[in-house]
């Protein structure tokens, strides 16, 4: 007997292989939300994942076995780091339960009948989408949204509104072991941005070309009913768009941009900005988050919401009030004078922007940048040139070696130690770590009073960040 990968209309058992994820355990919760009857599994279940799911009444399975399906779920949700050779992945066939991606159950169960507002590029997804998702919200629209980070203002990653629109973040990685392709192309956005392209995910994409021929099968899709809004100086975006016959109106700073920032000007904790459209005055905003990549954010988010009616005014209260996102230039703390920063930076062209962000906001201390390439990209060599062009904001490198370089065939791992020897050639005082236990003795001991310490990785660090303030 074999499964069928769709959606039956009569579903109302859900169990979820892979459930602690960001997405999936926020999809999990608004199913639960939704009425169904939602079960979970996963290899690693700990806090607050877990906590999270259990106080929503869904049971979650530690581990992965065929016996976690014995009460027959109507539905299977397959995550995208789910293998077909998952215990439960290949009792789902056997018994032939029906089973869709994580994407396709977002159209199917949250997104169906609603105007999706999607948010696509290499960079700046989750701080553009969710400032969106607070625009929405202030305006009184009641909007349904799920982004890939823990917002502040709703201390979660998913809502259920009641309003016409769902705010998405885009997501280029792909959906399942039996659909490679990206999981933004499942999605038919009444609007959509476009902030960046460039090569990531070395794990999925073989090379730039791979990535802007996803973008391209994505721009493709469109008709006279969507709408794209593009970052303006982007040249992979600039190719993207050449041939195509869609409505599309560019954003950021060139002359002839439908949207574009005139002046800025950073007076902490203020980030302010005057925003022209089609050649008239819009607005003066500020929001409270550092860097000229968030300026852009906030104009894409603007632009957004203008297409769907949003007063200027409201986008200019919105911006005000928003809090940011976890993880996103987040302050985790301050002790004996000394900042500690949190942030999901990893690319190189966002450990970049984020050190150019932060230095302006804490002029007259030094910027201790720390970084942990974690990611399946940032540990193979593909940017180890790239890495060494950087870092020049800062005042001292800290550079961990990748925690899981097993995991990269030998031949193309990232190395952190030729990173500090390129960057010490170019006179900035960079150091190399074995561990994070080191990163911390250093940091503890040569932070002083007025100095940042910046701590870029997608991962959780070692719990760098509580355990640097415990030792400050």
């Amino acid at each position: 007997m074999s499964a069928a990968n769709r959606i039956p209309d009569d579903v109302k058992k859900i169990h979820l292989i892979a459930v602690c994820g960001t997405g999936m355990g926020a999809l999990a919760c608004m199913l639960k939300d939704l009425g169904y009857t939602v079960t979970g599994s996963d290899a690693n279940v700990y806090p607050p994942m877990s906590t999270f799911l259990a106080e929503k009444g869904i049971t979650v399975f530690k581990g992965f076995d065929a016996q976690h399906l014995a009460y027959g779920p109507d539905l299977v949700v397959v995550g995208n780091a789910v293998r077909r050779e998952n215990p439960e992945a290949a009792a789902t066939t056997e018994k032939g339960l029906n089973f869709c991606s994580m994407p396709q159950a977002l159209n199917h169960f949250v997104a169906a009948g609603k105007k999706a507002l999607l948010v696509t590029g290499t960079h700046g997804k989750t701080t553009t989408s969710s400032m969106l998702a607070w625009i929405l919200f202030t305006a009184g629209l009641d909007p349904s949204f799920m982004i890939g980070g823990i917002l502040l203002d709703f201390d979660g990653n998913y809502r259920l509104g009641k309003g016409d629109y769902v705010v998405l973040e885009g997501d280029e990685y792909d959906t399942a072991y039996f659909d490679k392709q990206s999981k933004f192309l499942h999605f038919n956005p009444h609007v959509a941005i476009l902030t960046s392209v460039e090569f990531d995910h070395a794990d999925i994409f073989n090379d730039l070309a791979h990535v802007k021929q996803t973008f391209d099968r994505f721009i493709g899709k469109f008709s006279k009913e969507n709408h794209l809004i593009a970052y303006d100086c982007d040249k992979n975006i600039d190719d993207l768009l050449a041939d195509k016959d869609v409505l599309i109106c560019r954003y950021g700073q060139q002359p002839d941009s439908s949207w574009r920032i005139s002046k800025s000007s950073v007076t902490p904790p203020w980030n302010c900005f005057e925003v022209w459209h089609d050649g008239q005055m819009f607005g003066s905003f500020r929001i409270k988050l550092p860097g000229a990549h968030n300026r852009l954010n906030a104009l894409a988010a603007a632009a957004a919401a203008r297409q769907i009616g949003i007063s200027s005014d409201v986008i200019a209260k919105a911006f005000e009030t928003y809090s940011g996102v976890k993880r996103r230039q987040e302050v985790r703390g301050i002790k004996n004078g000394v900042t500690v920063i949190d942030d999901f930076a990893h690319h190189p062209t966002a450990v970049r922007e984020t050190i150019r962000a932060v230095r302006p906001f804490y002029p007259h201390g030094r910027l201790i940048a720390v970084f942990e390439p974690r990611t399946n990209t940032s540990m193979r060599d593909v940017f180890q040139e790239e890495y060494a062009r950087v870092f020049d904001g800062a005042d001292v490198v800290c550079i961990r070696k990748p925690p899981l370089l097993e995991k990269i065939p030998e031949n193309c791992r990232f190395s952190s130690e030729k990173l500090v020897g390129d960057l010490q050639k170019q006179g900035i005082d960079a150091s190399y770590f074995q561990d994070t236990d080191a990163i911390i003795d250093f940091a503890g001991s040569s932070a002083k009073a007025g100095d940042v310490v910046l701590v870029m990785s997608n991962g959780g660090f070692d719990n760098i960040h509580e355990r640097l303030l415990e030792r400050l």
